[in-house]
């Protein structure tokens, strides 16, 4: 029996990642898990004292440090999971005790890079910078291993941190593709537009603005809406209200990850539009591919690993309405297109997203790194995508 604590940073997209998680190791029967997710408003002293109650990363930390102390009291565990490594920079003493992972969508440096769809402010002071930049840096470094969730972040680690590629393991977060197979293979009779059955898109982004959704209301609602029907689901309540009455577009701001009336939206979706303006590598585009539906996006962050332009879905600058429309109306005459890249998300989830296979891959290394003082295999040798 291995015991693990498992800490999660409760925000964005690693929400539906914990969740995720946690369905496959509650799976393992082998494991006795700590579950500790780490979020804000839990009205502590950190959203009280200054300086900390404005720095997400200190507060979260600091609630980090506390939960495995806790932890530690109760029965010290054999291995911790750590996800992001926002969550570590005051574990670094409990990094040396017990074998940990960090685990990251993307690093400082990735996330620099699409600062301005975050209102990120990069640079500042040199020194506080370089403070950072080094304290991040020690904190991989303490670490047994480090999952990424793709290629981007770990080159980034590589070439950015100066970390071992053989400490860092790509395994993206995975889909349950049995309970997203919606077989989404229509004959190409029903794909094709009609005023009586217009092509269902949809659009599925928390934060609506960021994920590049008035880029696609912009082109919807410059004569899209003839030929398409628009689902949005979204995290922004003022949406719904502002676009009650507008035909051929429905907005739902109470769909939760992984729900049932949620997974009903990608089984009737045609197409999958998803104009984001800054993500790293978005849980729902890989949903959209279990569910077998070609995806338009754009080339940001880590994007590129989940859509091939061409092959199962097209790629379009961001915040380029025009460029959107002209891709939407594109497939929309090639009902043949539409078919193979549908095939063709389906295939590329069950090489790279599958939830049994990667989950198992973490759980597996937890339970490695649980037996030794240090990283003592090739990473490549225990998963490889």
């Amino acid at each position: 029996m291995f015991n693990f604590g498992f800490i999660v940073e409760q925000a964005l997209g690693h929400i539906t990642h914990y969740q995720n998680l946690k369905y496959w190791v509650d799976k393992d029967t082998n494991i006795k898990p700590n579950w500790m997710p780490v979020g804000a408003s839990t009205n502590d002293i950190w959203e009280k004292l200054p300086v900390i109650r404005n720095n997400w990363s200190l507060q979260v930390s600091l609630r980090t440090r506390k939960a495995i102390k806790t932890a530690i009291k109760l029965q010290k565990p054999d291995a911790l999971f750590l996800h992001t490594q926002t969550l570590a920079l005051f574990s670094i003493p409990f990094m040396h005790r017990i074998p940990t992972i960090i685990s990251t969508d993307a690093t400082p440096f990735n996330l620099d890079s699409i600062a301005t769809g975050y209102n990120h402010k990069v640079g500042g002071n040199y020194l506080a910078e370089r403070g950072k930049y080094e304290w991040n840096r020690s904190t991989y470094n303490a670490a047994a291993a480090i999952i990424t969730w793709c290629e981007w972040a770990k080159d980034s680690l590589v070439h950015d941190y100066g970390i071992p590629a053989e400490k860092v393991l790509v395994i993206p977060p995975g889909v349950d593709l049995e309970q997203w197979n919606f077989k989404h293979n229509p004959s190409l009779e029903s794909i094709e537009s009609t005023p009586e059955n217009p092509l269902r898109l949809l659009f599925v982004g928390g934060d609506f603005a960021r994920k590049g959704g008035y880029t696609l209301l912009e082109a919807f609602l410059n004569g899209l809406d003839r030929d398409f029907r628009l689902d949005i689901v979204t995290k922004d309540t003022n949406l719904k209200r502002e676009l009650t009455g507008i035909e051929n577009i429905r907005v739902y701001c109470d769909l939760t990850p992984n729900s049932q009336r949620l997974k009903q939206l990608y089984a009737q979706a045609d197409i999958f539009v998803f104009p984001t303006q800054a993500d790293c590598l978005p849980s729902a585009i890989s949903e959209a591919m279990a569910a077998g539906l070609p995806v338009i996006t754009t080339d940001i962050g880590a994007l590129c690993e989940q859509v091939e332009h061409g092959v199962n879905g097209l790629i379009v600058p961001p915040s380029d309405a025009t460029a959107l429309a002209i891709a939407l109306r594109m497939l929309k005459n090639n009902p043949e297109k539409i078919r193979c890249m549908a095939a063709a998300s389906r295939r590329i989830a069950e090489k790279r997203f599958d939830a049994q296979r990667n989950y198992g891959a973490i759980l597996n290394l937890m339970k490695s790194i649980s037996h030794k003082s240090g990283l003592q295999y090739k990473a490549g040798n225990l998963f490889h995508v």
